[in-house]
């Protein structure tokens, strides 16, 4: 889940973390009224999850109210990469002396977790990366042990950080690292992470992806679920509690298991066609799972054939049959459908539906044959 902004400023304060005072609006009379509230000079900043606010004019300094309600009026509704603005975040105004950059990720080739910090903060960390990767100080935390204060010290001294910033740093970096593993999230970045005038280190930006899995161990979690920005497709898969993630092509993906129907997603680009969507149903293929898998698909209407994946483990055979039977009897399928299963009792699996197979109903023997077949009936 990519949180807003804003959220993400919430949840590092949750964390301990100095961030600016700050308001949510989603009217210009919202943004005056919060800017009101806080005094001017404020900033005025788009909430979208998307990068590239500044340049295409979604972060604005606004020194009085009347700069506030131009820019607030220009910025919602303002289109920035596909995504329309619908809220700004009102923020007090901050005193700049230095900007750095700090995050936590997992380096799953390391399986560890990976912390960068750069002195050279305010611009993409990929830029920084190319121009001067020396600039970037890494640690790997090994998840077991977690991150020690010497540890944090010695990290901190190996990004040359001014000495008026070390101590600070030090100390938003050990809750940061908290907040990163405490509150199950993918990856915490602040950008800038500001030295002012005055000597303090101050959270000034924040990018928070959480593990949307992990919802049960956080209640309050389902706030940030429901902004979660989502197409039409996406909406009624969630709503299913489906893993789905719309694409732009034609065949139809449905398969069991992630890492299958990543699999599923790649051969149907190698063999010349263009998936329509990512599906994962997970370890159950029943009549239900399915019937809500087949009518999603179903409902893209740039979907030509759909290609059922299905690979047996702990899953049978004859109940994903039995499950894909029942599901077509429910929903009104306009697509031929291609299935590939294997795995436990396929061969059952298979006895099943070949009194059943047509021309909208079709079986292959591999996944590559498979695939070919879905792009076939496309063309």
């Amino acid at each position: 889940m990519d949180l807003f902004e804003y959220q993400g400023k919430q949840f590092f304060a949750y964390y301990g973390m100095p961030v600016s005072p700050g308001q949510i609006a989603f009217t210009t009379e919202e943004a005056v009224s919060a800017a009101e509230e806080l005094g001017t000079p404020v900033m005025v900043k788009a909430q979208v999850h998307t990068g590239g606010r500044g340049k295409a004019g979604g972060v604005k300094f606004a020194a009085d109210i009347d700069a506030v309600r131009e820019h607030a009026s220009n910025i919602l509704g303002l289109d920035i990469k596909g995504h329309i603005v619908g809220r700004v975040w009102i923020e007090k105004a901050s005193d700049i002396q230095e900007e750095y950059y700090a995050s936590f990720t997992l380096d799953r080739s390391a399986k560890k977790h990976l912390g960068m910090l750069s002195k050279e903060g305010g611009v993409e960390i990929e830029a920084v990366a190319e121009s001067n990767p020396d600039a970037i100080a890494k640690i790997w935390v090994d998840p077991v042990d977690g991150l020690t204060r010497e540890a944090c010290e010695e990290w901190v001294l190996q990004a040359s950080l001014p000495e008026q910033a070390v101590q600070g740093t030090i100390e938003i970096l050990m809750q940061l690292y908290t907040a990163y593993t405490e509150g199950d999230a993918d990856l915490v970045e602040i950008n800038p992470l500001i030295l002012t005038p005055q000597g303090n280190v101050h959270v000034l930006d924040a990018k928070v992806t959480l593990d949307g899995n992990s919802q049960f161990r956080h209640e309050d979690y389902a706030q940030f679920d429901e902004t979660q920005t989502r197409d039409e497709r996406e909406t009624a898969a969630h709503a299913k509690g489906l893993q789905y993630v719309g694409l732009d092509g034609s065949v139809g993906v449905i398969a069991n298991g992630a890492g299958l129907a990543m699999s599923t997603v790649d051969v149907i680009n190698q063999v010349g066609g263009q998936p329509a969507n990512f599906l994962d149903i997970g370890g159950g293929a029943n009549a239900d799972v399915m019937a809500g898998a087949l009518e999603v698909i179903n409902n893209d209407p740039n979907v030509k054939a759909i290609f059922i994946n299905i690979f047996g483990g702990i899953t049978r055979g004859e109940e994903v049959a039995n499950g894909i039977l029942e599901a077509m009897k429910r929903v009104e399928i306009s697509s031929p459908i291609v299935i590939r299963l294997d795995g436990t009792n396929a061969d059952e699996g298979r006895a099943i539906l070949e009194p059943n197979l047509s021309d909208k109903l079709l079986m292959e023997d591999t996944m590559l044959d498979a695939a070919k077949k879905s792009v076939e009936l496309v063309s």
